[in-house]
């Protein structure tokens, strides 16, 4: 009796002991993504979603908060409970950017966020409206100095914000900076002739581009992309010191529990090794690859360090 009841008394406290969310998931999951249904953010997030879902179990649904530099997506998974059940997927816009954009943002990009993994990056594209009469980087510069504050560049984006002004100072020119709330309705109106170019990413814009709608000069980096190797890189075509990239990671709120973590962390390598995916990604304009949760985290660190430099660098002055 004395041993049977010892046996159900140590049952007993395992069972108190063992964590509530030992069976995550159990329930759907919110992916929050800080930009517009149809930006490259959003259509990468719903492939991660949709495979997410199927390696955990449970429905993973999107859903869309854009706005404010990403800032209202930010806020919103940064006070949300750290149970596993609110995640984020972002880029640099909303933990790189938006601190040096922004004078006052309601979160802190390091201390109120639990890193998960990476994704990717997601490279950009220097467009234009093809009836403009510059077919390449050069002939837009020339123009823009022949026309000072004339010519006019869209973003939907920080990282469209920061190449832009970045462009403005390597290149030495005056253009007018027209924000828009996402890229989606920067691209329409770029198309529709009401702006004169943008950076964006391929996700977006490769669409535009190989239908004739838009005509790519550049991507944003040093280097070319083996995604669009045709294209020249920003050095290439004769801005120096201009290497831009859009990075793409996972997030839940600070106090994200370790084996939460560990199992998201899992599911997020396993999609991006599959070749089926990285394929289907690739085909989006996106370059998948992931890490460690700490690997991540000390990334985002750098790059929040990084993009302050390019943005006062760029001279832009926070709003």
């Amino acid at each position: 009796m004395l041993l049977r009841t010892l046996r159900a008394a140590a049952l007993a406290a395992l069972a108190i002991a063992a964590p509530a969310h030992a069976a995550y998931p159990e329930k759907p999951i919110s992916l929050v993504v800080p930009f517009p249904a149809g930006s490259g953010t959003d259509a990468v997030g719903r492939i991660f979603a949709a495979e997410l879902g199927n390696i955990l179990g449970q429905q993973v649904v999107v859903e869309n908060k854009p706005g404010a530099n990403a800032t209202i997506a930010a806020n919103y998974v940064a006070r949300a409970k750290p149970d596993g059940y609110t995640l984020f997927v972002t880029t640099n816009t909303s933990h790189s950017a938006a601190p040096w954009l922004m004078k006052n943002v309601p979160y802190d990009p390091v201390t109120d966020f639990t890193p998960i993994a990476r994704g990717g990056n997601l490279p950009f594209i220097l467009v234009v409206n093809p009836q403009r009469p510059y077919k390449s980087v050069k002939e837009l510069i020339d123009y823009a100095r022949a026309n000072p504050g004339k010519v006019t560049y869209a973003t939907g984006n920080s990282t469209g914000i920061v190449a832009g002004g970045t462009l403005a100072r390597r290149a030495g020119i005056d253009i007018l900076h027209v924000p828009y709330k996402g890229t989606p309705q920067a691209l329409t109106d770029l198309v529709g002739g009401q702006v004169d170019f943008m950076f964006t990413d391929l996700a977006s814009g490769l669409p535009f581009v190989q239908s004739g709608q838009l005509r790519a000069l550049a991507v944003s980096t040093a280097e070319r992309s083996s995604i669009v190797p045709d294209l020249p890189s920003m050095r290439e075509a004769g801005v120096d010191d201009f290497d831009l990239n859009s990075w793409n990671g996972y997030f839940g709120p600070a106090g994200l529990p370790p084996e939460i973590v560990a199992k998201l962390n899992a599911a997020i390598n396993q999609i991006v090794a599959n070749p089926e995916i990285r394929k289907r990604l690739a085909g989006l304009g996106f370059d998948a690859f992931s890490g460690t949760p700490e690997s991540f985290a000390t990334f985002v660190s750098e790059q929040r360090d990084l993009w302050g430099k390019l943005i006062k660098d760029a001279g832009i002055q926070p709003q």
